[in-house]
């Protein structure tokens, strides 16, 4: 028995602890290699093919790679970076930042959670083609498509819907002659989330062993597959149909930039919240800047380079995509091509059973990592269940979530669930991150300094003049819709630099030439400017990449403008296809993600019960104007205010009890039983310690005139 538990420590063994009392990784490496798999299975070999199958040529590499180097490279920075300053999944992290901002937080995670499901279909189709791979010769020799659509999928074909001539009405909707569950794939999702319930349910101190076989073994398989797919006969037609094809008139299309965005979501993992929960189990102090370029760059070029296994497939078939009528499935051509390929091979029942393993392996560790951000939310939340439990649980939940997908019309419930998903959430929510941390985050620093109606004036010509821009330029023109966003910006610009007060701090020395200067560098830049020094006391010190000057601006100002343009397109093309029940739903079910950031904005008490106790108050951050103030200081300094607001509350009901006591013998007793005592609490016995009153105003916030700055 006792060498029963041996093996089972060794195999999954308790995390560490960080001096916090936080799971800790074993090691950077495993944090590293975690997050690379996170988003590796679900973006590179699975669906990155299909959606340069859809936007074939050269043309598709200028939104690709400005998405990664605008948005994806500074999000995931900050993704990263608070999660381990303020250690706590996404939802902690963005009360920490303000706590309105709960609901993007829950956003994130919901995302996730709905990804989960479906992508666990996906494997369990994988595991279809592993179960035939015991079967010679494979029986999707000379017939992949069919093999994929007849015994995989086994979809039979919908009723197409119908609209009028001009669009303007639905005549008839889209049909699903199937609705029955197919035993075989559903049995394979329960497989699937009992290998996830295994990797995650003791914590990172087991994830961080399974890391290692979930990406170096597919890493193999791939430059093998890779070897073997360019060598078939007319592979080299394949590679240059998607390698030296320019298509330039699809610039102008707005779905090349929708998908480019929504597939470098995947490709890198922004939106998804794994990021940030995995980096709250990070040791204190880690390289955030240098692991965001680490993850987002090695999974661009692996999810390149591994392409290279499709192209010498399309090739060799003939599978052209100028051939195809309509655009594939978001994960379709993995699985038409790489089986084809693993055909052609020698011993290829073997490399089949090899393939479908890799992807299998590959593909869980991206599932295990959505649902593992949901678990650090619920831990996080200071609930007294066990992780097993939660685990179990959320499990449980999923796997019951899956199996609509796992149905007679489940492929294209997926298809239209992802796409929305992708272009309508993904997009809103990573846009909803970019802008809200650097808008609000100390925000009433800014308010202090030139005002509220300044403050207002200002974010309403930034946020209307993009809503104003957009819906002139997809209801008049491009230009028109251009000079209408900058005219609303200008002009609310203007009148917030004319009605702000005049500040009284300092401004970096670039914008301290005039008042009109320091006052749009705070109404423009404060926020930002203010995040990047808080988090650099800890993300950036001890030797770190510390975070630039223009990181912070080029979320609010490049990222979050580029966002909202790509997520305008998302409405007029669902208005083309609303004649599908399948679509309709994923729509629906992608602004849910809209309304929870709208709920934590308006109401974010409704979401309190998510944060724990202790933590409920560090969104609300002290009035400290150009102040540098340290996450981890700071967050002791209000779990200590939040205890002595209980030791105030105690004192007081001891009060209201000896005010009821008799004059007798002047003793009173409390609501517990026991003899009140007087109510002399002081500041020491509440552990705020000394402070002078020069630093600190009658509610207990740091004053302008003296200023410290935190250290």
């Amino acid at each position: 028995m006792e060498a029963a538990r041996k093996v089972g420590r060794w195999f999954a063994p308790p995390p560490d602890k960080a001096a916090d009392g936080r799971d800790q990784w074993p090691s950077r490496t495993a944090f590293v290699l975690a997050s690379m798999g996170g988003c590796a299975g679900m973006g590179n070999l699975l669906r990155y093919p299909s959606q340069v199958y859809n936007n074939y040529g050269l043309q598709w590499f200028i939104p690709y790679l400005l998405a990664i180097f605008l948005i994806a490279i500074p999000v995931l920075t900050l993704e990263i970076a608070i999660g381990n300053a303020y250690r706590g999944g996404s939802v902690v992290a963005s009360n920490t930042m303000h706590h309105r901002l709960k609901g993007a937080g829950l956003a994130i995670l919901f995302i996730g959670f709905v990804v989960g499901p479906y992508f666990v279909v996906n494997l369990a189709w994988i595991m279809t083609y592993f179960r035939y791979s015991f079967t010679s010769p494979l029986p999707w020799a000379g017939r992949g498509t069919e093999f994929f659509e007849d015994v995989v999928v086994a979809n039979p074909d919908p009723v197409p819907g119908m609209l009028s001539d001009d669009m303007s009405q639905v005549i008839a909707y889209t049909s699903y002659p199937g609705m029955g569950v197919i035993p075989e794939t559903a049995a394979w999702c329960l497989f699937t989330w009992f290998l996830v319930w295994l990797c995650i349910f003791r914590g990172v101190g087991l994830t961080g062993r399974v890391i290692y076989w979930t990406m170096g073994l597919p890493i193999v398989i791939t430059v093998i597959l890779i070897g073997r797919s360019c060598s078939l006969p007319n592979a080299s037609a394949g590679v240059a149909a998607f390698w030296a094809t320019w298509r330039g008139e699809e610039l102008a299309k707005g779905q090349l930039w929708q998908t480019a965005c929504s597939q470098v979501f995947f490709s890198c993992g922004i939106g998804f919240g794994y990021f940030s929960s995995y980096a709250s189990y990070n040791r204190q102090h880690s390289n955030a800047l240098a692991d965001a370029l680490m993850i987002a760059t090695s999974n661009a070029v692996f999810e390149n380079v591994a392409a290279f296994a499709v192209y010498g497939v399309i090739g060799f078939t003939g599978l052209w995509p100028w051939e195809s009528e309509s655009p594939i499935g978001g994960f379709t051509v993995g699985f038409l091509t790489l089986p084809l390929a693993i055909v052609e091979m020698p011993a290829a029942n073997f490399w089949a059973v090899m393939l479908f393993f890799t992807l299998m392996v590959l593909g869980f560790s991206s599932a295990f990592a959505m649902l593992d951000a949901v678990v650090t939310l619920w831990m996080d939340s200071g609930t007294k269940l066990s992780r097993p439990v939660v685990v179990t649980t959320l499990v449980v939940v999923s796997f019951l979530l899956s199996l609509p997908y796992a149905t007679e019309f489940g492929y294209y419930l997926l298809d239209g669930v992802d796409r929305w998903i992708s272009n309508v959430a993904l997009v809103f929510v990573v846009f909803t991150e970019c802008v809200t941390s650097t808008t609000v985050y100390r925000w009433r620093d800014i308010e202090g300094q030139v005002g509220l109606p300044a403050f207002v004036t200002y974010n309403f010509g930034y946020f209307g003049g993009m809503l104003i821009g957009l819906i002139t330029a997809h209801s008049v023109s491009a230009p028109a819709g251009a000079g209408a966003g900058f005219g609303v910006f200008l002009a609310s610009l203007l009148v917030a630099l004319f009605i702000a007060k005049t500040p009284d701090v300092k401004a970096p020395r670039f914008w301290q030439k005039n008042v009109f200067v320091r006052r749009f560098w705070l109404l423009a830049f404060y926020s930002g400017n203010q995040l990047t020094a808080d988090l650099n006391v800890v993300v950036g010190s001890n030797g770190n990449w510390a975070l630039p000057f223009w990181w912070a601006p080029l979320l609010r100002y490049i990222s979050g403008p580029i966002l909202a343009i790509v997520y305008s397109f998302s409405y007029p093309d669902f208005y083309s296809k609303r004649q599908d029940p399948t679509y309709i739903y994923g729509f629906a079910l992608a602004h849910c993600a809209l309304l929870i950031v709208a709920l934590g904005f308006v109401v974010p008490r409704w979401f309190d019960s998510l944060i724990p106790p202790p933590r409920r108050n560090e969104g609300h951050i002290p009035y400290a104007p150009l102040v540098t103030l340290d996450p981890d200081e700071l967050r002791e300094r209000q779990r200590l205010e939040a205890g002595a607001a209980d030791i105030i509350t105690k004192a007081s009901v001891d009060s209201e009890a000896r005010r009821r006591c008799s004059a007798g013998d002047g003793k009173a007793e409390s609501p517990d039983g026991l003899e009140a005592k007087p109510a002399t609490t002081t500041r020491a016995e509440i552990g705020l310690g000394r402070r002078s009153s020069s630093e600190q105003d009658t509610n207990g916030v740091l004053t302008n005139e003296k200023q410290t700055e935190v250290k």
